[in-house]
């Protein structure tokens, strides 16, 4: 196939393919100047795809597309623990992922993926109404059915449909850096970063004007970034008590509430680096971290790189 300056997505649309799960990484990943990607939507073989919830597919490529992709997702299907993916389609995969082609699954594709194998002995997760299917079928697979995604490096899986989101935005932090995901994130009036950590639901109900209580703590924190936030100062901005809101802050984001804070702090010194000229110290007083020596040893144990190697790469203009 020619060579292709964009970056190369496949969405696998398998029979009884839900809408969402189609739709979410075909439009995160649509081409445009913000977004160097380019997108095919294939199946088994070019033509009408029968989905689920009363929706079909017209799919332009076959199974061609994953020998193209650099990066293939499998949408979620209906009854995936029942039917497994046609044998060509396992194969396709396969034969992809020792390309070096990643495979990310949204909810129920965790299936087509686990079929592969390539999910044996690794984490996986899929949507929490399948995860005991997912691993009675694929035994050999370790599913967590607590998070909303798992990264494993060339096999990512993700929750059931929003989370789909969730996984999208992780890559792409990933592939262009966090300035390019925010703004993936803002044009979908989405969340900009929920932890693949976080739980897939809340297990009973949680009163509305708590939730939103905390909402607006977190807006109010990520304004003031670069001034001393302490635990008690949330949970006095959040009218609540220190230990309900810590409790409440990892059931709503996967983190404790001093974690959130290093992480956004972290993410707006990437997106200082990509974006401005800043020296290390100066981005470090910036985003609440004080010095440069701060921020280098929390960048390193949270991305595994230093400011300076995280603004070669992702530096505008670069």
């Amino acid at each position: 196939m020619p060579s292709s300056p964009l970056r190369r997505v496949a969405v696998l649309v398998l029979e009884g393919a839900k809408p969402l799960d189609v739709g979410i990484p075909a439009q995160v990943f649509t081409t445009r100047a913000s977004m160097p990607y380019e997108v095919r939507v294939c199946g088994a073989a070019p033509g009408l795809v029968t989905g689920g919830d009363g929706l079909s597919y017209h799919v332009a490529h076959g199974l061609d597309a994953l020998a193209w992709a650099e990066l293939v997702f499998l949408p979620g299907y209906r009854f995936p623990d029942v039917d497994d993916p046609p044998r060509p389609v396992v194969d396709a995969l396969t034969a992809a992922h020792e390309r070096g082609t990643r495979l990310a699954a949204i909810s129920t594709g965790a299936f087509a993926l686990a079929a592969t194998g390539l999910l044996d002995g690794r984490r996986a997760t899929t949507h929490w109404h399948y995860t005991r299917a997912l691993a009675a079928k694929h035994p050999r697979v370790r599913v967590d059915e607590n998070v909303l995604f798992v990264d494993e490096g060339t096999v990512l899986t993700s929750a059931g449909a929003a989370s789909g989101i969730d996984l999208c935005l992780h890559i792409l932090r990933g592939d262009l850096g966090v300035s390019a995901s925010n703004h993936a994130a803002r044009r979908l009036v989405a969340a900009p970063y929920r932890s693949g950590g976080q739980a897939q639901y809340v297990p009973r109900s949680v009163p509305a004007p708590l939730g939103e209580r905390f909402a607006a703590t977190r807006e109010w924190a990520l304004r003031r970034l670069g001034d001393p936030l302490t635990l008690e100062t949330l949970a006095r901005h959040a009218a609540v008590s220190a230990r309900t809101f810590s409790r409440r802050f990892a059931e709503d984001t996967g983190y404790t509430p001093m974690q959130w804070v290093m992480r956004a702090r972290i993410d707006m010194a990437r997106e200082l680096l990509e974006r401005s000229e800043c020296g290390v110290e100066q981005i470090a007083a910036d985003v609440g971290l004080g010095t440069g020596a701060n921020l280098r040893l929390h960048f390193r144990r949270i991305l595994g790189t230093t400011p300076s190697e995280y603004r070669r790469t992702f530096a505008e203009g670069e």
